[in-house]
């Protein structure tokens, strides 16, 4: 068929997107995913998806969720992307409506909507507590037609190892390994799209993330190139089910839903919770928090359980764990409406959420921090020019990335539900902006000399050579364990500065560590040491990458909290009052000096760190964030 090859790495929502749009505009793609599309980490997410339909009534606006959203992240987020998110919003859901996603329904018929952080009106579609997966199998259904058609050919169980350049420095390429055979192969297109998701898998085991979500195709173009921006933001759920493999998303839909999070009044208090009355109940989130409650953005959730449970001795038994109680609610009316989570609590825990409050404790989550991406705003309605070829356009041309891959939407702390919303919103926008690059290309990847795809096959050759080679003394399964505790410990939900220097150190010794790194066994058949061994190395590349940037950000803006630097809010003030007004003043005077997005840049020494203005021309920063 005609139109230009264009590779796409990655299946879930992002790449899914861009896969349909870019096919659309008659090119012809190529999927690579690490295994079965469906399995992709998007489906993973359970709660919802926002959009303004108002179906509740509250008179909520496309400008209150851009407010809510630019806000939420402390302003760091440029504007006119998120401004055209929240404008397109709506029609992506109508959009999947017509794919056949099941979404819940009032009894009237309307599609329902339900309450979550960081907002006060209910805009967030879903279906169940299962949105992802329903999102999911929509997309896939009608990439599906397209692969039926011979617009689309998958390439599932294969990993990207990296980008191929020709003599201009343009991505005309990858290189991508077989998982099942081991073999490295070349791959030519005119364009690349990564979709490749996040990274939670560097907090490994206290994450929620899917173990694949490496990060290690971030990691690999980052270091041959790419900018990394703001990867010292990263969100800690603050409802996680800990576990001693991994942790557990406990979906924010269970706040939404009127899910209330507590803790004993009494320190060390280990009577069975449904004996202790309500007037020895410590709800914290509605004593700090009351306009928000137990629906206040994540990051200030998260950071309450932590003072909660670490500075006040108040978690359960004297532990990591609080309160997240569903028993007040009507049991027909939780088993709808938050059904999937339910399953999940009741298999690894052992009890029912219906009956006995959920134990939870923040756990690593969602990456604000990407691939740098470029936009191009509109200056006619202070949105984006869509079809821009430099929207999500990395910092080597021909290269794309959309998804939590890129760091576009989020800015310091991401609202819930606007996950699922950027995923599949940055596809479709990439997806477009690829269509325009193609239209200006001069050359054919098919017409290039071989010797630049040889060389990259024979460098990533190389590397599985050198790992696969006798006398290793470290094990990639141990490596990654060490680094999951490091991140965790060091570069966590609370930071300091003395902490990460030890970080810096210690990951440059887990690097050091790395040239000894060996996968454990010597099948040329699927070895998955193999693999892991790959990731890891990479996994620890950008680990340096976040505790640098953390280390040279000396403030508290959303998910990145430094106690020595913080700025509290003071008590009992309104707007208006004195104390009030020298805190706004500030603030404003931090904002001075820290509203800037944090650009990362590989070194063969370590990763250097500049920043880059953020674009706040349609909502000046000028109201601290307050969910008191």
């Amino acid at each position: 068929m005609s139109g230009r090859p264009v590779i796409v790495v990655g299946g879930g929502l992002g790449g899914l997107w861009a896969t349909l749009t870019i096919a659309a505009a008659g090119h012809r793609v190529q999927l690579f995913s690490l295994f079965e599309v469906m399995r992709s980490h998007s489906a993973c997410a359970q709660g919802g998806i926002n959009a303004v339909l108002d179906t509740k009534g509250q008179h909520d606006s496309i400008d209150q969720h851009f407010v809510d959203t630019i806000k939420g992240g402390s302003y760091l987020a440029n504007q006119p992307p998120v401004r055209a998110l929240c404008e397109q919003a709506p029609g992506l859901i109508r959009t999947y409506e017509r794919m056949g996603v099941s979404f819940s329904r009032t009894p009237e018929g309307l599609l329902d909507q339900r309450l979550f952080g960081g907002v006060k009106k209910r805009r967030t579609c879903f279906a169940g507590a299962s949105t992802g997966q329903q999102l999911l199998a929509g997309l896939d259904q009608q990439v599906r037609r397209l692969e039926a058609a011979g617009q689309v050919e998958k390439w599932e169980w294969w990993e990207f190892l990296g980008i191929v350049r020709d003599q201009d420095g343009h991505c005309r390429g990858i290189v991508a390994l077989d998982l099942r055979a081991l073999g490295v192969q070349a791959f030519r297109a005119d364009a690349v799209v990564l979709a490749t998701g996040g990274l939670g898998q560097l907090y490994a085991p206290q994450t929620t993330c899917s173990t694949n979500a490496t990060g290690a195709a971030a990691s690999r173009v980052w270091q041959q190139g790419a900018r990394f921006a703001n990867a010292e933001f990263f969100q800690f759920h603050p409802t996680a089910m800990l576990g001693s493999d991994k942790t557990r998303l406990m979906s924010e839909a269970a706040r939404g839903e009127g899910g209330r999070v507590w803790v004993p009044r009494t320190p060390g208090d280990t009577r069975d919770p449904l004996r202790i009355p309500e007037r020895e109940r410590f709800y914290f989130l509605e004593d700090w928090y009351p306009a928000y409650g137990n629906t206040v953005a994540r990051d200030v959730a998260a950071r309450a359980i932590w003072r909660v449970t670490r500075e006040l001795g108040l978690g359960i038994a004297g532990g990591d764990r609080v309160y997240l109680d569903l028993t007040h609610l009507e049991r027909g009316f939780v088993e709808t409406r938050l059904g999937a989570i339910l399953s999940i609590y009741r298999k690894f825990a052992g009890t029912d959420p219906v009956t006995r409050p959920m134990q939870i404790f923040p756990a690593a989550h969602y990456a604000m921090g990407g691939l740098w991406v470029d936009f191009e705003p509109d200056p006619a309605t202070g949105g984006l020019r869509v079809g821009s070829a430099r929207n999500h356009a990395t910092s080597i041309p021909g290269l794309y990335a959309c998804g939590e891959c890129d760091y576009g939407y989020h800015g310091a702390n991401r609202l819930g539900a606007n996950s699922l919303l950027s995923a599949s919103f940055s596809g479709r926008i990439a997806g477009a902006a690829v269509a325009t690059w193609l239209a200006g290309l001069a050359g054919d990847c098919m017409a290039l000399p071989a010797a630049p795809f040889a060389a990259e096959v024979a460098r990533q050759e190389a590397i599985n050579h050198r790992l696969r080679r006798g006398g290793a003394t470290e094990n990639p399964y141990v490596l990654h364990r060490e680094l999951g505790a490091l991140m965790t410990a060091r570069v966590g939900v609370v930071r300091d500065n003395a902490g990460l220097d030890a970080a810096l150190a210690e990951l440059g010794e887990l690097q050091r560590r790395g040239a000894r790194l060996g996968p454990g066994e010597s099948s040329p058949w699927a070895n998955q040491g193999l693999v892991r061994a790959r990731q890891v190395l990479d996994m620890i590349e950008l680990a340096r990458v976040m505790a640098a940037s953390a280390r040279a950000r000396d403030e508290c803006r959303g998910a990145h909290y430094k106690p020595a630097f913080e700025q509290a809010l003071p008590a009992d003030s309104r707007p208006g009052d004195a104390r009030y007004e020298a805190y706004r003043a500030r603030w404003k005077d931090n904002n001075a000096q820290w509203l800037k997005t944090s650009i990362a840049e590989w070194y063969p020494d370590g990763p250097r760190i500049r920043y880059e203005p953020v674009d706040t021309s349609l909502l000046p920063p000028e109201e601290p964030r307050d969910y008191r």
